[in-house]
């Protein structure tokens, strides 16, 4: 019967998914305009004290959606003016507009004629009725426009393109002198009248204007595209609530586009729980040639190398590895299982349009497993015209690689994306001469194809498909190896590691007519991994069959103050093992219900989640998470997060970092059903603070936060027991992780951005022995990333230099005193500190060269391999890494653009 199960859900490849945005205006769906969540408040309450059975309002689209029983919506509407906020039956009272706050001045009554704008970056003729003024963004021209008129004018009409305010006045009330002066008080420095230090200091983030660039010329803080006009801001990382508002919400002038660009890492203000937005910006400050180099420029995960042998490369957050932190691509699993050793080689950097981190818990909807967070990879998908893009990389050891990306919509409704991927490692690297290669020699073809179906503004319908194939083939060990020859008869000591790789998934969702707010989602994936390799003497082959459904239903409690979700999900996890000679193999079938509920005030976001998981070799597991967001002021957020997790602990798959070695594995079973261990269970808290403030007339901001995991259970992987020896048993007793960290963003001048942190982790378990600190794992870690790029020219081109120092702490080392004094480790590594640094050139907006080094400070480790002159002896042990196994290392890039 399960043969027959698993058969029919691994042969099930087209699916369905989740929701993707907005809708078309409805019969019960009006204009009405208005700028914030503040406005949105006020419109639903008057809708609702007017008689509306429900009202919700959206900002994106600027429509409220009614449900009423005999109350006309004209009368409706009528109130809603009258609360301050036009709309397309009728217009509110100057005096009520008047006395909104500022940041509710919604755009009034725009002229076409006034709104014209002109494309070219060289100054224009301006109108005898047209003054230059400085300025950002729509909260800058609310701002300029509110002000004019307060001065006197009958009109005002400001140009983020242009710099320019167009007034008409009456001469005998009032004169351009006064306006302009008023203009200059309220923030804007303009052609006759300067404002003061204090009072542009004390504008928000998104509208401190380049106060140097001549009058006439273009802002070079406003970047401008065919039909838009868009705020871009290089010098900030952390948005501020004006920045994200942009971000978030376009705001439509006759065919004029005001929007915010999204900064490279930003803070998401919005969210309840840590989530930072990294963007393919970000990524090009580094070589990123896959997912494990992409946080090269980011403080809170910490990447090192697991592996002298292999050269694999692991991610730990919150002080625990990988394994504890949810990895998903398009918000499907998708590194865990049989790809957790190499899966963050599969994702390369320039398939990668952006990336969600969150710390601590994450939400129920996305699956039990995640304890330390989440690291969400989105693929690129969106373009609004076609564009093929090239990349050519190439350091100076022996390794290349190519990437060639396509996207391009078909039609009005379908778009589709081209992903290719090709690297290939031929040179012998052996920088610490001790006859081992450093990293392995081999080749990928990795090759995806993304389908995109929008039709939400008519049906209501989105899909997204995806397929994605890997062939991936590795060789490492002695630099003598040769793979053709028979392992039995191999004079060397090798490694060799072939995968295959296939996952097809689909996302499909529909939202309700009428209902904007209302959806459901469907998202399903099938994945197939086959890994063959050998360490030595020793093979290990694995199989595994995944299918995984998830389904989403969201809606509101009356309005959407009060949000939530609730679906099912489905797992089935198809394992096939060998190690030796030794076989291990297991079903592992998991259905799922979950809800959550999002209530959110004026100055606080709860957010609060529930699972129940019906695994059939780890019984029911209930996993409750709850984040909370407090507004003190828009500059200081506090942020509290407490969540429960489990998993099931792959011990051979997790653990190949340590398979070439000499240590035999040795699996103490506890009853359990999966290698005779019991799941992992584990309770994850935090809270985090985010103060911004002024600095040299800039942002700046600094986020402290802290997090605990205590462990329920967990199966501890010692490595003190015995140097001989690998073993893996239940906990029997305590587990924690402490992770305390601290990050300064801020800008000293124009375009030069400097981050620095500071991290503190406090790892301990109770082992067989007694409690130890957990093995490679510093408590001290420090961070500087340091970025500038020069003004772009009228060409697009521009110079960047970024450059990256880690600092890590001294190490407890696993304990060998068991070994002979020449093969014995010290208590404890040194501290070290890694250098990397890149310069590239964009010529234009299509060409771009990058000139790159890795661990510029040459610092590696002297002893990576444990007695590597007789790798079949009995003291060998390639796994004890702390520190980099290569000295400085330089490459070289090309990105084009078709």
């Amino acid at each position: 019967m399960k043969l027959y199960i698993s058969r029919l859900l691994l042969g099930t490849l087209f699916l369905f998914t989740q929701f993707i945005a907005a809708q078309s205006l409805s019969k019960n769906q009006f204009k009405v305009k208005g700028n914030c969540e503040m406005c949105k408040t006020r419109i639903e309450n008057a809708a609702k004290k007017a008689g509306a059975k429900t009202a919700v309002y959206s900002i994106d689209l600027q429509t409220l959606t009614l449900e009423t029983d005999h109350v006309p919506a004209d009368e409706i509407l009528k109130k809603v003016a009258e609360a301050g906020h036009d709309n397309e039956k009728f217009k509110a009272p100057d005096k009520i507009y008047e006395e909104l706050p500022g940041c509710c001045h919604y755009e009034r009554d725009l002229q076409p004629a006034q709104t014209e704008i002109h494309h070219e970056h060289h100054p224009v003729a301006k109108k005898d009725n047209e003054f230059y003024v400085r300025g950002n963004c729509a909260s800058c021209k609310a701002r300029i426009e509110k002000a004019a008129k307060s001065a006197g004018a009958d009109t005002a009409e400001w140009s983020a393109e242009k710099q320019t305010v167009t007034l008409n006045f009456d001469p005998s009330k009032t004169s351009s002198d006064k306006i302009l002066k008023t203009i200059a008080d309220a923030g804007h420095d303009n052609e006759k009248y300067k404002a003061s230090d204090a009072v542009y200091n004390e504008l928000p983030g998104c509208c401190l204007y380049d106060r140097d660039f001549t009058f006439g010329e273009a802002n070079p803080k406003v970047h401008y595209e065919e039909g838009a006009t868009k705020h871009e801001n290089h010098s900030e990382h952390t948005t501020s609530p004006s920045d994200e508002s942009h971000n978030k919400h376009e705001k439509s002038i006759d065919g004029v586009v005001v929007t915010g660009s999204k900064a490279a890492t930003s803070l998401n203000k919005k969210e309840a729980g840590l989530v930072f937005n990294i963007d393919k910006k970000e990524l090009l400050k580094a070589a990123c040639c896959n997912l494990s180099e992409s946080f090269e420029t980011n403080a809170t995960v910490d990447i090192s190398f697991s592996n002298a042998v292999t050269g694999t490369k692991q991610l730990k957050m919150l002080g625990l590895d990988q394994k504890y932190t949810s990895l998903t691509k398009e918000q499907l699993p998708e590194i865990r299982g049989l790809a957790s050793a190499y899966g963050l080689n599969f994702i390369p950097g320039r398939w990668i349009e952006s990336i969600q981190l969150t710390k601590g818990g994450s939400t129920v909807t996305n699956g039990y497993e995640s304890i330390t967070g989440q690291i969400n990879t989105e693929l690129l998908k969106n373009a609004k015209a076609p564009e093929t893009s090239l990349n050519l990389f190439s350091d100076f050891n022996g390794r290349a690689e190519a990437n060639i990306t396509s996207v391009s919509p078909i039609n009005d409704k379908w778009s589709q994306t081209f992903l290719l991927h090709g690297n290939g490692t031929f040179g012998n690297t052996d920088m610490n001469h001790d006859g081992f290669l450093d990293r392995p020699k081999g080749t990928q073809l990795n090759t995806a194809y993304l389908l995109n179906y929008n039709d939400l503004e008519k049906s209501g319908f989105g899909s997204h498909f995806g397929i994605n194939f890997i062939r991936d083939e590795r060789t490492a060990g002695q630099v003598g190896f040769d793979k053709k020859l028979a392992q039995d008869k191999q004079p060397a000591y090798g490694v060799g590691i072939d995968i295959s790789r296939f996952q097809v998934w689909n996302k499909t969702g529909y939202v309700f007519k009428g209902k904007p707010y209302q959806s459901i989602g469907w998202m399903n994936q099938y994945v197939y991994h086959q890994q063959d390799s050998f360490f030595g003497l020793r093979n290990y082959s694995g199989q595994q069959h995944t299918y995984y459904s998830n389904l989403i239903f969201e809606s509101i409690i009356g309005n959407t103050n009060h949000k939530y979700k609730a679906g099912a999900s489905f797992l089935y996890d198809g394992y096939k093992e060998t190690y030796l000679m030794n076989d291990f193999s297991r079903n592992e079938i998991v259905p799922g219900i979950f809800a959550e509920y999002t209530l959110t005030g004026l100055k606080y976001t709860l957010v609060a989640g529930a699972r129940a998981d019906f695994h059939n070799l780890a019984g029911t597991q209930f996993t409750p998470r709850l984040n909370f967001k407090y507004d003190f002021t828009p500059q200081t957020i506090l942020r509290l997060s407490a969540g429960r997790g489990f998993r099931t602990a792959n011990v051979f798959a997790e653990s190949q970092q340590y398979f070439a070695s000499n240590r035999n594995i040795n699996i103490i079973p506890n009853g359990g059903n999966i290698y005779g261990l019991k799941p992992e269970i584990a309770w994850n808290y935090g809270a985090s603070l985010q103060q911004e403030f002024k600095l040299f007339g800039r942002k700046s901001t600094i986020i402290a936060d802290f997090f605990r995991t205590d462990f329920q259970d967990q199966v501890l992987v010692d490595l003190d027991k015995s140097p001989h020896q690998l073993t893996f048993y239940n906990l029997d007793g305590k587990s924690f992780a402490n992770s305390l960290q601290t990050q300064w963003d801020f800008t000293p001048f124009k375009n030069f951005d400097v981050r620095l942190a500071y991290k503190y982790y406090d790892v301990q378990a109770d082992y067989i022995g007694g409690r130890r600190e957990v093995p490679f794992m510093a408590k001290h870690r420090g961070f500087v990333n340091l970025a500038y790029a020069t003004n772009k020219n009228d060409k697009g081109g521009f110079w960047s230099f970024d450059t990256t120092l880690n600092w890590v702490g001294k190490q407890r080392l696993p304990d060998t005193s068991d070994n002979p004094a020449e093969f014995r480790l010290p208590a404890y590594s040194d501290s070290y500190a890694v250098l990397n640094a890149q310069i590239s050139r964009n010529f234009n907006k299509k060409i771009r060269a990058y000139l790159g080094g890795e661990n510029l400070t040459s610092y590696y480790q002297k002893n990576a391999i444990v007695d590597f002159k007789n790798p079949f002896g009995s003291y060998f042990d390639g796994g004890m890494v702390y520190a980099p196994i290569m000295k400085a290392n330089f490459y070289v890039g090309l990105d084009v653009t078709f």
